[in-house]
């Protein structure tokens, strides 16, 4: 089979684009941490009120001994629980996420952390939020009719700040 001069080169110029795409959105991932969740791990969505990591009084966010801190959150029709959080700058966090009800997204802007959290799995993610503030937490998967009223609000300290607050037992649950 005969295949023009021009044919191959504006093939391989095609090819050559696609490649260079590839290598940006590899090379944008691994640059800013982005990477698909990898933990498995299922949980009964019908009895997370009874399960010893969910239940209602053990939300929100702990530090762990290593001095990092880890996150847990109920999403369900039409919430993120607890609503309000207040979080340490500059300090890795894991959140730690599971569903009531249907698929749910997570999104915080200008950050890394986005997941899906699927009912019956526990969804994963670390992070670092690097700047002071009140972050927004955002469902960006349609759950529903009350979908436009599912977020949350962290609200991001320094280092100091967050010891305070754990000091006066205030920052341990949101």
């Amino acid at each position: 089979m005969h295949i023009d001069r021009l044919e191959k080169r504006w093939a391989g110029i095609a090819l050559g684009i696609a490649g260079l795409f590839v290598a940006v959105i590899l090379g944008s991932a691994l640059l800013h941490g982005i990477h698909a969740p990898s933990n498995v791990e299922t949980i009964d969505s019908a009895k997370l009120h009874l399960s010893a990591e969910f239940a209602e009084d053990k939300l929100g966010a702990i530090t762990n001994p290593d001095g990092s801190v880890t996150v847990r959150m109920v999403a369900g029709r039409y919430g993120f629980y607890p609503k309000t959080l207040t979080l340490p700058a500059e300090t890795k966090i894991t959140f730690r996420w599971v569903s009531l009800d249907v698929i749910h997204g997570v999104h915080i802007p200008m950050t890394n952390m986005s997941t899906m959290i699927v009912p019956g799995y526990v969804a994963q993610v670390q992070t670092e939020l690097h700047h002071a503030g009140d972050y927004p937490l955002l469902c960006n998967e349609y759950c529903g009719m009350g979908h436009a009223h599912m977020w949350s609000n962290i609200k991001v300290v320094s280092k100091a700040q967050w010891e305070a607050l754990n000091k006066q037992g205030g920052a341990n649950h949101g």
